[in-house]
């Protein structure tokens, strides 16, 4: 049985750059924050497994081989002929930040029932992960809901990433709505500043804080990109600086992050109740410097580090 267990989405990322002619190119990498958060603890030596559902085509089956290349069971992995695995067009928009094309309209990953859930794999694992695109649309929403109510119920770890994608929700009015509702399930949450915003309806850090708190969130993670990230628990809240690295593409570095803080949980043998700020610090330490890492290289699964690398840039460098 795998340790952490991810549900969700697993699609294509088409990423631009630019070759030697200075012509726009775009190269196929696996993608898919859920499945990404799996990689990382898996290349991290923590046990790892993912539940969802991709098409039984050329981007389904090299879906596939990338998990099973990378260790993580794929025993929860549907390759199902009826629908077309999900793609995404990654590139800058005119202020040079990430810009996102979908196309995920009725494909495999949405089209998950409850039903072919393999439950057994949720049964033996220690945490149970999941985000906010699996509720876009049903039935994968229900899917993703009612797995992770079962997690809970049968005492697992549950994680939560409110990864927001603007333009896979009708209005940001819904999204706020579905992002919010599954709060009341999750022990641990990795959030943007803009994300937490979003999902508590505050402006600002500390009362935003404090309502997920409220919520029952244990372990909040605040990831800032360059700049680190911030910890909050009900013990106390502490800003965990940044490594400096030559940044080449930022894709996937918040689920390298999380797949890394979730892999030190695991190794701590910590329960979220016991685990105090101290301990968190170091592991937030070791996540930010694999997020770092992760930005140096281009693709989110290619780019992922190796704990000794992850080692190596903590021993060598300081913390902004």
């Amino acid at each position: 049985m795998s340790d952490i267990v991810a549900i969700g989405e697993m699609l294509i990322d088409f990423t631009a750059s630019i070759n030697a002619d200075n012509e726009v190119v775009y190269k196929r990498n696996a993608g898919g924050a859920p499945a990404n958060v799996a990689v990382m603890a898996a290349k991290l030596g923590v046990s790892a497994g993912f539940i969802g559902k991709v098409g039984k085509d050329m981007f389904g089956q090299y879906l596939k081989q990338t998990l099973v290349d990378n260790g993580v069971n794929v025993d929860g992995l549907i390759l199902d002929k009826n629908y077309a695995t999900a793609l995404a067009f990654v590139g800058k928009d005119e202020v040079g930040e990430r810009d996102f094309v979908f196309y995920r309209r009725d494909s495999a990953d949405l089209n998950l029932n409850y039903q072919e859930v393999r439950l057994k794999l949720v049964d033996g694992c220690k945490i149970f992960h999941f985000g906010s695109l699996m509720l876009t649309n049903e039935p994968s929403r229900s899917a993703a809901l009612l797995t992770a109510e079962y997690a809970k119920q049968h005492g697992k770890i549950v994680t939560y990433d409110p990864n927001y994608r603007e333009r896979l929700w009708t209005s940001k009015q819904e999204a706020q709505s579905a992002m919010q509702s599954v709060l009341k399930l999750v022990d641990i949450i990795k959030v943007s500043e803009s994300e937490l915003q979003i999902i508590t309806d505050c402006g600002n850090m500390l009362p935003a804080i404090a309502k997920l708190l409220d919520t029952g969130v244990k372990i909040i993670c605040i990831t800032q990109g360059a700049k680190g990230c911030i910890i909050a628990t009900k013990h106390g809240i502490e800003r965990v600086g940044a490594y400096n690295v030559e940044t080449v593409d930022t894709l996937g570095a918040g689920d390298s992050f999380f797949g890394a803080f979730l892999a030190k949980l695991v190794l701590s043998v910590k329960s979220v109740d016991t685990i105090d700020m101290t301990e968190l610090r170091e592991i937030a330490l070791y996540a930010n410097a694999c997020g770092a890492l992760s930005s140096t290289k281009e693709g989110a699964i290619p780019a992922m580090p190796t704990d000794e690398e992850i080692k190596a840039l903590c021993e060598k460098s300081k913390i902004m």
